[in-house]
């Protein structure tokens, strides 16, 4: 009797419960989330403008301006329409990279904000590498050192520190900074970036310090709980070198906590370049933003806000992606 040969089983790529159907439905999840949030972030940058008390153009052009100049400028930026046609003119500008103009300058807004993007960006960037370098070998050390309750002063001491040093405001640290080794020392710049390098150290310091020392807490924490973990125990009873289990067992597994608060932290520390920028007189969004506050100039502070909101976004958005590549199991059960 031949044998019916089976049926050829179904793909079972976007099965739910299989890999590619958790990543699928992860992707959709963190893409919804993303859209929402835009959609909110959009709408509520549009309605801020429309929220300030009295006219953003009067307060701009001043109130000695001619009353036909003030009424031209709000025709020009369309601020005379129905407040409806302003909000669908102001998505369709978005789609096409229109941020709208400045009141001030007659500028395009996305143009004053190109300029000063890269500025912001990468003062960010380079403090946020700067914490995680000192953050991440500094708490391993300390966990290494102090793990099961071995030399309580250092354990002590590293927690108060970390806490009180991680408390002060970033300006303030800023303020330190210039005081001692701009003004006092004369080793560096007080404020610009007109000196290359050099303009970065104190900026890029006070930006780090502070998130250096929260992050350094975080993996202590979690690297003393990694270090007591049952195969953490295999591997030295297999007489693994200590080097090998801190950094090769230990650290990765330690690693997903520390990259989620990173992540926050790095969107904090973007934003957070708005008060370091004008302690250090930096040319980036920061500046541009309290400058633009002054002035009255709405649609320049409309357009920064927006830009700093979809940065700190997308750094949300990359560092869920990232903590599911390395834990999967992030994947799974999500509301």
């Amino acid at each position: 009797m031949t044998a019916t040969p089976a049926a050829p089983a179904p793909p079972t790529t976007g099965a739910p419960g299989t890999l590619g159907g958790r990543w699928t439905q992860f992707a959709l999840r963190r893409g919804g989330r993303l859209l929402v949030s835009l959609f909110v972030l959009v709408t509520a940058s549009f309605l801020m403008i429309h929220l300030v008390p009295g006219d953003p153009v009067r307060a701009a052009l001043g109130m000695t301006a001619p009353t036909e100049l003030v009424e031209a400028r709000r025709h020009a930026l369309g601020l005379d329409d129905p407040l409806l046609t302003q909000y669908l003119d102001y998505l369709g500008g978005l789609f096409r990279g229109d941020l709208g103009e400045s009141i001030q300058t007659q500028l395009p807004v996305g143009e004053t904000i190109g300029r000063r993007l890269g500025a912001t960006v990468s003062l960010g960037l380079i403090a946020f590498v700067l914490a995680l370098l000192i953050a991440v070998p500094l708490g391993v050390c300390v966990a290494v050192a102090t793990r099961r309750g071995r030399r309580q002063r250092t354990s002590l001491g590293f927690a108060s520190g970390s806490v009180v040093i991680g408390s002060i405001p970033d300006f303030l640290i800023g303020v330190v900074l210039v005081a001692v080794f701009a003004v006092g020392l004369g080793w560096l710049p007080v404020a610009g970036r007109e000196d290359g390098a050099a303009s970065y150290v104190l900026p890029v310091l006070a930006l780090a310090i502070g998130p250096a020392a929260m992050l350094a807490r975080i993996v202590r924490v979690e690297m003393i709980s990694v270090l007591e973990s049952d195969y953490i125990r295999t591997a030295r009873a297999k007489r693994l070198p200590a080097r090998r289990i801190h950094l090769v067992h230990a650290l990765p597994n330690a690693v997903t906590a520390t990259l989620t608060l990173g992540g926050m932290l790095l969107a904090s520390m973007v934003a957070g370049t708005v008060l370091v920028e004008n302690v250090f007189a930096w040319p980036g969004l920061g500046s541009t933003i309290v400058s633009s506050i002054v002035t009255k100039d709405y649609p320049v502070v409309q357009g920064t806000v927006l830009v700093y909101g979809v940065i700190v976004l997308l750094v949300n958005t990359l560092v869920d992606v990232a903590l599911a590549v390395l834990d999967p199991r992030s994947t799974v059960g999500e509301a």
